[in-house]
């Protein structure tokens, strides 16, 4: 699985990777995390605010911070 967040390098970007990386390692999953800073990478996704959180390719939040539960809920509906 390609887990992939979008944004800047704000805090809430990186407070988000933090939880991603929480809610990967907790469930045990097999996963790429990737940071996409670039703004014109970031826009291809259709996404206007950061930060996001896209898997395998497809945006499945943005302009807010995840929390693990609610990242765990959408890794757990990949599998």
């Amino acid at each position: 699985m390609k887990i992939e967040i979008l944004g800047t390098g704000c805090p809430k970007c990186k407070r988000l990777t933090q939880n991603v990386e929480e809610a990967v390692k907790e469930l045990g999953v097999d996963a790429e995390i990737l940071k996409v800073t670039d703004i014109n990478d970031i826009t291809n996704y259709g996404v206007m605010m950061t930060p996001a959180l896209a898997v395998d390719g497809e945006v499945k939040s943005a302009g807010k911070v995840l929390g693990e539960e609610e990242i765990k809920k959408i890794l757990l509906s990949r599998e």
